[in-house]
């Protein structure tokens, strides 16, 4: 009677260790589960700080001209009404800021010929 009492609390406790080890929700799955957590943080990490430097520069634009004006200058190619825009031939900009440029500067009247 003992060894079949025996032997059923093996077999019982052999089934709680597949189950501990290989079953659904178990070691393996575990492991497979912070393997991913790991690789989704590695990829999480750039875009945060991608975040904290636009949250910056959202603050900037609310609360300084400088950022406003510096955009302005990279991005739309913008000057202002005290500067003088020259333009070099055979220099390679934008072809998007040469219309932009064009047509925000007074074209100059030339003389009668």
């Amino acid at each position: 009677m003992r060894k079949w009492l025996l032997l059923a609390l093996l077999l019982v406790l052999g089934m709680l260790q597949y189950q501990l080890w290989l079953g659904e929700g178990g070691w393996h799955d575990l492991q497979q589960l912070e393997q991913r957590v790991a690789v989704q943080e590695a990829e999480n990490v750039p875009l945060r700080e991608r975040n904290a430097r636009m949250a910056a520069e959202v603050t900037d634009l609310k609360n300084g001209l400088d950022a406003i004006e510096e955009r302005a200058r990279s991005d739309m190619g913008m000057v202002r009404t005290d500067e003088q825009f020259f333009w070099v031939p055979g220099v390679a900009i934008k072809q998007e800021l040469i219309g932009i440029n064009a047509s925000m500067m007074d074209r100059p009247e030339l003389p009668d010929e």
